[in-house]
């Protein structure tokens, strides 16, 4: 900066969005006014938080503005420890620290952390004792009127003023310490300025003027109080809220030293304290100083043991045999390791294969790979990736390119469930301070400031709906482009002075930080203790997080891994369980053969229900089409099914099948894309073009790749001009045709995927179609445990198991897992049994204490016996009813109603009897009492069959005493309908053609739209869920003058319209068509024989028993049929002999309830 100039100003109090929905100003904005305004430097200082400083040091950088890097932080009235109201005080009062240095930096890092650690009562705060530790290197201002000495001030007592002044000057020095002052207009203010200006005096302190900014200009106030109004969920007409100063603004030099004109020393100030602000924050992305350093086992240097592990990694890969005689194995291997050695990144490889085989040694389930990392061979020696580069032909710059260097990237998919037990392995590793999850930053949307900004001005939600419903969802939509491409939205917002002003407010509100969370997968592993090198805060649920987000973090310098969390690596873990535990107890998913015929010819029938990525009604149609012969077939499928690049799809079809021929410009492009079929649908196809024809390196052609991606105008002159020039001089290729080649070389690069992360995600593709070709029990077992928690979603797998011939027995508390599990028939054929788990209310918790009482003391006997033999937080009321309503004691032979009405005696009875095991008298009792049978009692009929259906399904997902729609299976199950419980899969391109769907008509209202027109609510029920469908207009008179009329409890097929509702983020389904089919029904006629229904799923042995005990206390003339029915819609009749026929009454109803 240099010298000190008399009229400038720099602001030492400012309030970015990063004070959260509380300042309104950017950082690039505030730095580009200062420029524009001749100050020479900027402070940030928002509330109890650093969480823009790094962004904030850039902008200003670039600006060329001196950062300030600073914070409003809270100080308790005592201990921070000491969380507790104190009378006449408050919970915190404010200070303005400063980081005058790079020491004064980390030590306010460690403050911030402090606070938002240990301190937190309503707000971050720290203490005086923290303040004390940490006061190095950090320039204090007193703080606004909410500060520790304006608190005094404000309750009348000087003393205690004067006593805070001496003691913030005693911890930060004379030099250090600034009593604040400030002047917009409010009383407060006006009451403590003279007090100040004396305490400075008698203290001989210096002064410093400041603005406490929230907002950039004056003409933000009204924004800026819709900002506020949002976020303390207060509307803008409530007299009692909260309200911000209309002067809080970034007032220029002059208006500032007019403000103070009488202390001309406190804007001087404001220039000296920036004068001696210096931090400088070392951003390097590719920087490993601050990578813990791995500890080699045998002692040798890291380079030495990561070539080690290498070497022995490729024998294990590809047999001594290949490495001894293949020279590209050992080429492509020291290349990598002489870029990853000279990079310095050993340690970051080390490390990640260290977590990634402990997580292997422990059956925690790793994904193959995902990204670009599955190019490099050393990954895969190392065990971090499983897929061959060489086989599948990836690139190891597109991972690392010395040509541009960036921090090597490695995803990882976890098995969803066991994700944790990872992080806390690498947690215990390298200290439980040195790892950390990663903040992210949520903003307003542009869908959703308009609502957020309507409901403050106390608009209608109806009428912002209206609005919102226009605009776009989706990343990058933004309401400047919706407004000037929409006429349909500007004729709305012109309409109304009040729409005018929502809008006015949305725009400057769009974007700005609303709140903070957690990044999904990313975690940062440092050296040392991380608020060593960042600030560190809490999520909702107490965990660290770093305060700076994943772009601030790769930047700083430390090492960031993403720790995804795969349910699907969840699902194949269960399965390879089962098969072991079944079938083979040596299998292992990554030895399978790629080639197997079953696998291949499920695909091309598209059977893909529960095939990882492939479920879609849009992919069931391609692999069809496609003709799926290897893997290498669904990798590229993978690639080609997205928006954009789909448009190649018809051409490498017909290609594929003969149809058409593949069209080369030059015979080189053969080499690159005769594989996928002429086109180009893989940046690494890309780079090899352009690596062949223009003589690029692998690294220069991926910076190709990232300008043509980019779409700069001057770069691609730039790279097309490079491009022709290389081609003429490596391959005498004239510059009109090298141009055209560039030309298509670029639109192909616009759709290009990662092959890397197609090849990794295909092997996963592959692996569940093998599954569920060659282990359908298994697979089925496996697909259901990990929808346990989705009982929408069970209900539709409960179908495709049936429509592949498996059963779904239901839960039974003597039989059933915790998850569903392979359970074998008496027949011998398998079956999957229902997870004690996935019934909703009853927690897995209390699930696994049953399961191990059952284990170590056999199966239960009774419902009394459960309730003795579990104490009462394992089998509570709710949870054993929630038992009983599910079926899982039909095995007791007795009506679920009367189980039901038992359940309080059960309870009571053991709790008397859990007691006196307490008190010692638990032998005597236990011997005579240990499971008393139930006492013969009253017949009670159970309850009606519609009931327990209902049940059933609220609980279980599925149907299984029985199904409303049994009399259509075969029709409205049909292929050619889309499924109600796959709706929520449904992707954007399928959202784009019609639909067909039928159903059971279970709830259908009439309503009148405020136009006058008539539409209804119609609830439609397949076998796999139930959905709300709107009938408009023509739709709604044409369906209600069928023949016959659609009705409640009949069955219709319709053509309806699928759209994405934006605000809920579910599916809306609109019919076109509504026609009524015809129905089986059943007669309730009383004449004729009785016809009892068993399903050997649901009843054993002893419900035979009991039914010929029932039929013969009701002889008669009444011939009796047994019906015996599975869960697959198979039935055997049989008429029973002459002594069972009955003689029909209410009382044999009601004994037979059970069964039918």
């Amino acid at each position: 900066m240099g010298t000190t100039l008399e009229n400038s100003f720099v602001h030492l109090h400012v309030h970015t969005e990063f004070s959260l929905l509380d300042g309104l100003i950017l950082t690039n904005e505030m730095c580009n006014f200062c420029s524009e305004s001749g100050m020479p430097a900027i402070a940030m200082t928002d509330h109890g938080n650093m969480f823009g400083t790094i962004e904030f040091y850039q902008n200003a950088t670039k600006a060329k503005i001196k950062p300030i890097i600073g914070c409003e932080i809270y100080l308790a009235p005592f201990s921070l420890q000491d969380k507790k109201r104190y009378p006449g005080r408050r919970n915190a009062t404010h200070l303005v620290l400063l980081a005058e240095n790079d020491l004064g930096y980390h030590n306010l890092a460690k403050i911030v952390t402090r606070g938002n650690l240990e301190g937190m009562y309503y707000k971050p705060r720290v203490d005086l004792e923290t303040l004390e530790e940490f006061h190095e290197g950090i320039i204090c201002l007193s703080g606004c009127v909410a500060g520790p000495i304006n608190e005094w001030l404000l309750l009348d007592d000087y003393q205690k003023a004067s006593e805070m002044t001496a003691r913030l000057a005693g911890i930060f020095g004379k030099d250090n310490f600034f009593i604040e002052l400030q002047d917009h207009g409010i009383a407060e203010e006006k009451k403590v300025f003279p007090q100040l200006i004396k305490l400075a005096r008698e203290h001989n302190l210096p002064i410093v003027a400041t603005n406490d900014a929230h907002f950039l200009t004056r003409d933000d106030h009204e924004a800026h109080d819709v900002h506020i109004c949002i976020g303390m969920g207060k509307m803008l007409a409530d007299p009692t809220r909260m309200r911000y100063s209309p002067e809080v603004y970034l007032k220029s030099p002059e208006e500032m030293r007019e403000l103070f004109k009488d202390y001309p020393e406190a804007c001087d100030n404001t220039l000296r304290i920036a004068e001696r602000c210096n931090v400088t924050i070392k951003l390097d992305s590719t920087a490993t100083d601050k990578y813990p350093q791995f500890a080699t086992p045998d002692g040798s240097p890291r380079e030495e043991y990561l070539r080690k592990v290498c070497e022995e990694g490729l024998v294990m890969r590809y047999g001594q045999e290949r490495v001894d005689n293949d020279p590209v194995l050992k080429e492509r291997l020291d290349y990598e390791l002489g870029i990853i050695n000279s990079l310095r990144f050993a340690s970051y490889f080390l490390i990640t294969a260290d977590f990634i085989n402990w997580a292997k040694e422990h059956d925690i389930p790793v994904g193959p790979g995902r990204g670009s990392a599955a190019g490099s061979i050393v990954a895969y020696a190392m065990k971090i990736t499983d897929i061959d580069p060489l086989r599948f032909g990836l690139i190891f710059e597109r991972f690392l390119n010395p040509e541009r260097v960036s921090p090597p990237d490695v995803d990882i998919d976890f098995c969803q469930a066991r994700r944790q037990e990872v992080i806390e392995y690498v947690r215990r590793k390298y200290g439980e301070r040195s790892v950390s999850n990663i903040i992210t930053y949520g903003t307003m949307g542009a869908k959703s400031v308009i609502r957020d900004v309507a409901r403050v001005m106390d608009i209608p939600y109806g009428e912002a709906d209206r609005i919102s419903k226009i605009i776009e969802p989706g990343p990058g939509v933004t309401l400047k482009k919706e407004y000037e491409s929409k006429e349909e939205l500007r004729a709305l917002i012109e309409s109304n002075e009040t729409y005018m002003e929502l809008w006015k407010y949305a725009t400057r509100l769009e974007g700005k930080v609303r709140n903070v969370g957690v990044h999904a997968a990313g975690v940062v592993i440092g050296d040392c203790p991380l608020d060593e090198h960042v600030p560190l805060t809490r999520d909702n649920e107490g965990g660290v997080v770093t305060q700076y987000d994943m772009g601030a973090v790769t930047e700083v310098g430390l090492l960031k891994m993403d720790f995804l969390g795969l349910k699907t690596m969840t699902m194949i873990n269960d399965c390879v369980k089962y098969i072991r535990m079944v079938e083979d107890p040596e299998f292992d998913i990554y030895k399978v053969p790629l080639d197997d015929k079953p696998t291949l010819d499920l695909l091309n029938r598209g059977d893909t229900m529960g095939v990882f990525q492939l479920e879609s009604s849009g992919f069931v149609e391609t692999c069809k089409r496609y003709g799926i012969q290897k893997i290498e077939d669904i990798i590229d499928l993978l690639a080609l099914y997205r928006p954009g690049a789909m448009q190649f799809m018809d051409d490498m079809i017909n290609v594929k099948k003969g149809v058409k021929e593949a069209e080369y410009e030059h015979p080189l492009l053969e080499k690159v894309c005769s594989e996928t079929y002429g086109i180009m649908i893989y940046q690494e196809q890309v780079q090899n073009a352009a690596k062949l024809l223009a003589g690029y390196t692998l690294g220069g052609a991926d910076l190709l790749r990232r300008a043509m991606g980019k779409k700069d105008p001057a770069k691609m002159a730039k790279e097309r001009a490079h491009f022709i020039e290389g081609c003429e001089k490596t391959n005498g290729i004239e510059p009109e045709l090298a141009g055209k080649i560039f030309d298509k070389i670029e639109k192909f690069a616009g759709y290009g995927f990662n092959k890397s992360h197609s090849a990794c995600y295909g092997h996963i593709s592959y692996w569940t179609a093998y599954l569920k070709a060659n282990h359908p029990v298994e697979f089925i077992a496996g697909l259901l445990s990990n929808e346990m928690n989705n009982t929408d979603k069970l209900g539709v797998f409960i179908t495709e198991a049936n429509k592949m011939g498996i059963e779904v027995l239901p839960p039974n508390i003597n039989h059933s897992q915790i998850k569903f599990a392979p359970e074998q028939l008496p027949s011998g054929k398998w079956a999957v049994r229902y997870g004690l788990a996935a019934i909703k209310n009853v927690g897995g918790g209390a699930m696994e204490q049953l399961i191990e009482e059952r284990s170590q003391n056999g199966p239960f006997q009774s419902m009394e016996d459960v309730c003795n033999r579990l104490d009462s937080k394992s089998v509570n009321k709710k949870i054993l009813e929630s038992l009983i309503r599910a079926g899982a004691l039909d095995w007791t032979h007795e009506p679920r109603r009367a189980l039901f009405d038992r359940v309080d005696l059960a309870l009571s009875g053991a709790s008397s009897l859990h007691k006196d095991r307490a008190i010692g008298q638990g032998s005597l009792f236990d011997m005579a009492f240990e499971a008393p049978p139930p006492a013969k009692k009253q017949i009670l009929a159970d309850w009606p069959k519609t009931q327990k259906m209902t049940d059933e399904k609220e609980l279980l997902g599925y149907y299984f005493c029985g199904h409303p729609l049994d009399s259509m299976r075969g029709v409205i199950d049909a292929d050619r309908y889309t499924k109600i419980g796959l709706l929520d899969d449904l992707e954007t391109e399928d959202l784009q053609r019609s639909h067909q769907m039928a159903g059971m008509v279970r709830a259908l209202v009439p309503k009148m739209s405020k136009a006058g027109r008539k539409f209804a609510i119609m609830m439609l029920e397949d076998f796999t869920g139930v959905t709300e469908v709107l009938v408009w207009g023509d739709t709604y008179d044409k369906m209600m003058a069928a023949d016959p009329p659609v009705e409640t409890g009949g069955f219709i097929k319709a053509r309806v319209r699928i759209s994405l509702d934006d605000r809920s983020g579910s599916k809306r389904v609109s019919a076109n068509a509504v026609i009524p089919i015809s129905g089986r029904k059943r007669s309730l006629s009383d004449s004729g024989p009785l016809n009892v229904i068993m399903s050997p799923t649901r009843h054993d042995y002893g419900d035979l028993e009991n039914l010929r005990d029932i039929l013969t206390r009701y002889p008669g003339s009444s011939p009796v049929i047994l019906t015996v029915k599975d869960t697959l819609g198979h039935l055997a009749q049989l008429e029973l002999g002459e002594r069972f026929r009955i003689r029909k009454c209410p009382e044999l109803d009601a004994e037979l309830s059970i069964y039918n």
